[in-house]
């Protein structure tokens, strides 16, 4: 199979192919690391490959015989490493799949290598030492987003139609924006953390997909939702398959529009009218859409701080895990400048103020389901810029504490992180691009617990209406000739 025709299929039409015999599974996993071979020198955004472990019975599911990645975290596969992106656990092997592994296989997928993750997932763009930045196929000298940006490079350069991705504070979201994709982040609990952790980050994150086409990500979540024994939560049933849920009519929705991020920073002006141009799009399909002011249930230094709070002292406990288990240093040896500096920060959190914490996401949750009882979406911009530069966040984090790193990471994605906070599903769609240079701008809409459905029946509404897979970054492996 050639390059140049399998880039331009997603998963759902490669497994049709293996599902008629017009080509193999080994050949569909051959090409992929042909495509891997053509443009990750470029990216960096495929950390490791091996051989095919798996085959699946040709059209056993709509994804079997689908080439796959997965993030270097959160995610195990028996005899694989999983790294974290981080020095500290470097050669870490799973000794076992993980729940989510393990139904990736049941899914028919056949994963062939881990992608690029910043350090302990805990940024949104993906430059790390421990295997160095990862680029952005539609510009290399910009951040593919993160924390799921090896993710949503590979996926954008066409080495594979889709891959693994999680989401604590928009690490989903932000990459499909930057990188021009689909990404859904699920409601809490749609999907299991086990067996090794019940939550992560107390139930902020979450465990997804990164996709070019919406059919896809609606066909793997059909796939691998549903508790594990033992799960400390579980979000309702759908209705029906979310597959289904792509071709199905949203109606005439009740949308609200928000323009301007809590906290206040400035929103680029390419992106402000590209979501100008979203809500207008979303009008002529029938939708009512009007401004709205959201509360957050919190201040944003607030908000700001108990994230930070929740987030280092997961953390601290992580690091100290890994330390002990490879008996290795706490030290800018085995760490980056900002982990560390969180890593102390989350030491020195009190059980009182980590108790506080808890409040602030249960105040957020109420005041987001508010919103929801009025409305059966909202719309906001998935980023407020357009992808930065690399270097970007580290410029313009030097010396700061664990609480100063969290506040430049919030600051760069301030529309992402209520949703992670609140358990509550949202989307980037990646409806727009700068005219002047070309560059994907991402479009969020959010939606009420549980209510994946509304969101994939507007999306496959949306890539009908606005298609965007004829668009192609720089870096794209179905430009290449090789066979």
């Amino acid at each position: 199979m050639k390059l140049s025709e399998y880039a331009t299929y997603d998963g759902i039409g490669l497994a049709e192919l293996v599902a008629r015999g017009e080509v193999t599974t080994a050949e569909l996993a051959a090409t992929a690391q042909l495509a891997s071979d053509a443009v990750n020198p470029q990216l960096n955004a495929v950390v490791e490959t091996w051989p095919a472990e798996d085959a699946p019975t040709p059209g056993s599911t709509p994804l079997a015989g689908v080439p796959f990645l997965i993030k270097d975290l959160a995610v195990a596969m028996a005899g694989k490493r999983t790294e974290l992106g981080s020095r500290l656990a470097a050669g870490n092997v799973a000794g076992a799949d993980s729940s989510l592994m393990a139904r990736f296989r049941r899914a028919g997928l056949v994963t062939l290598g881990r992608t690029a993750t910043p350090e302990f997932a805990y940024s949104t763009t993906t430059e790390g030492v421990l295997y160095g930045a990862t680029r952005n196929p539609w510009d290399p000298a910009r951040s593919p987003g993160g924390s799921s940006g090896g993710s949503g490079a590979a996926v954008a350069a066409g080495i594979v139609p889709l891959a693994h991705a999680t989401d604590a504070a928009g690490s989903i979201r932000v990459p499909a924006a930057a990188n021009g994709l689909f990404g859904l982040k699920p409601t809490r609990g749609r999907t299991s953390m086990g067996p090794d952790a019940d939550e992560v980050f107390n139930g902020l994150a979450v465990h997804g997909v990164l996709s070019r086409s919406v059919r896809d990500s609606a066909a793997l979540l059909d796939l691998v939702h549903g508790p594990e024994a033992g799960d400390p939560y579980t979000a309702p049933q759908p209705e029906r398959p979310y597959a289904q849920e792509v071709t199905r009519s949203p109606g005439s929705l009740r949308i609200g529009l928000v323009t301007q991020p809590w906290g206040g920073r400035a929103v680029d002006g390419a992106v402000l009218d590209a979501t100008l141009r979203a809500a207008r799009l979303a009008e002529s399909l029938g939708h009512r859409v009007t401004e709205v002011s959201v509360e957050l249930g919190v201040d944003w230094e607030e908000f700001v701080l108990a994230n930070a709070r929740l987030w280092s002292t997961n953390l601290a406990t992580w690091i100290d895990g890994f330390a002990a288990a490879f008996g290795r240093p706490v030290d800018s040896t085995t760490l980056e400048p900002e982990t560390l500096a969180s890593y102390a920060y989350g030491q020195r959190v009190g059980g009182a103020e980590f108790v506080h914490a808890l409040a602030m996401r249960n105040n957020v949750a109420r005041a987001i389901g508010r919103y929801f009882t009025g409305h059966d979406l909202l719309l906001t911009p998935t980023l407020p810029e357009l992808p930065v530069p690399l270097g970007t966040y580290a410029a313009g984090a030097e010396g700061a504490d664990g609480l100063g790193w969290i506040r430049q990471v919030f600051h760069r994605s301030p529309f992402t992180a209520a949703f992670n906070v609140a358990g509550t599903p949202a989307m980037s769609v990646p409806l727009e691009s700068d005219p002047a240079s070309g560059l994907p701008i991402g479009i969020q809409f959010a939606a009420g617990y549980g209510r994946e459905d509304l969101l994939f029946r507007l999306a496959g509404q949306l890539e009908q209406a606005a298609p965007w897979a004829l668009r192609t970054p720089a870096v794209w492996a179905g430009a290449r000739q090789t066979t």
